[in-house]
């Protein structure tokens, strides 16, 4: 018969066989063991450069493009009164070399400095981006980025503008964006409106400001779908064929588009980023968007016509610029 001791001996052997046996089978130490088993939950380290912070400010709308012509030079010894942003595209070389030789012209004012800058995309044809290469090596007058320069892509087009200003520029108290055919009054624009002998304005916007609302027709130029823009009325904005705003405005816009949702109608959008900046655009009578008739005394009142050909543009220049001394 065993001792006590042996009896005792084998009942403490048991019970650890037991206990190993019980942790075995109810503490896995796989993820997934048998059909009974619960997975242990893995503890993920986030990477260092992730927080709460910047996953909630992350960009919407990053505006992933880089310049491939930046004239990142252009303001390092001036500081201009007015920057002209205008948009362009490749064909038309006639209708921007009609712009530097009238109203575009950076030399008529000797003593305010006016900077010319033409916005273009990149082209699907090599051959036109070439041509624009060259004429910018020419000029010294065009900036471009590596998106496609096309009609839907106009609001990149602008905040590419935009960009280069905050950028490039900032010490610029005005500045102008409008495009190709449009003839502009610079004498209005700049006596009537800008005034540069009184303090330059902050946080300032104005043109020809439309109260509108979406358009859902399919066949309109300008529809906008309910998928991008749920509501029924847009906010008040300027006609992109011509506005004019303060210079700090235009690092504002920027950096509000990078967390606005990309909408192709420019104006549309601009107005958008102004709404969450919580700027109002002015009215303003002398843009017109919309083609006029010439008229001396009829374009002496006003900043902007739009529709205006490449011949146009030189005769009407020529005739205003000959015609100083008449009233009207």
């Amino acid at each position: 018969m065993p001792s006590k001791v042996s009896c005792l001996y084998f009942l403490t052997v048991v019970c650890w066989a037991s206990a190993l046996w019980y942790l075995s089978i109810s503490r896995p130490t796989t993820n997934y063991v048998g059909h009974m088993s619960v997975p242990i939950r893995k503890t993920v380290k986030p990477p260092k450069n992730i927080t709460f912070n910047n996953i909630r400010t992350r960009p919407l709308n990053p505006h992933a493009f880089e310049f491939v012509i930046s004239e990142a030079k252009k303001c390092e010894s001036v500081t201009p009164f007015l920057i002209i942003l205008i948009s362009t595209t490749h064909k038309e070389f006639d209708a921007r070399q009609a712009i530097r030789e009238t109203w575009g012209d950076e030399s008529t004012f000797t003593d305010i400095r006016i900077l010319t800058i033409f916005l273009l995309g990149k082209n699907t044809d090599p051959v036109l981006n070439q041509m624009v290469e060259q004429e910018s090596q020419i000029f010294h007058d065009i900036v471009v980025e590596d998106f496609i320069d096309s009609y839907h892509n106009l609001t990149l087009k602008t905040m590419m503008g935009m960009r280069w200003v905050a950028t490039f520029c900032p010490k610029a108290q005005y500045i102008m964006k409008t495009d190709s055919d449009i003839f502009v009054n610079m004498d209005n624009l700049i006596f009537k409106l800008l005034k540069p002998t009184t303090k330059p304005r902050r946080r300032y916007f104005t043109g020809y400001v439309i109260n509108g609302g979406p358009i859902r027709d399919m066949r309109s130029k300008w529809y906008m779908s309910r998928d991008l823009y749920p509501e029924s009325r847009y906010p008040p904005f300027c006609s992109g064929t011509g506005y004019v705003f303060s210079a700090d405005v235009a690092e504002l816009i920027y950096k509000t588009s990078l967390h606005t949702r990309l909408l192709h109608l420019e104006d549309v959008y601009v107005g958008l980023c102004l709404r969450k900046l919580g700027i109002h655009p002015y009215q303003n009578s002398g843009f017109n968007h919309w083609k006029m008739a010439y008229s001396l005394c009829r374009y002496r009142r006003v900043i902007t016509v739009h529709q205006i050909s490449p011949e146009e543009m030189h005769r009407i220049w020529n005739d205003m610029s000959s015609k100083k001394h008449l009233r009207c």
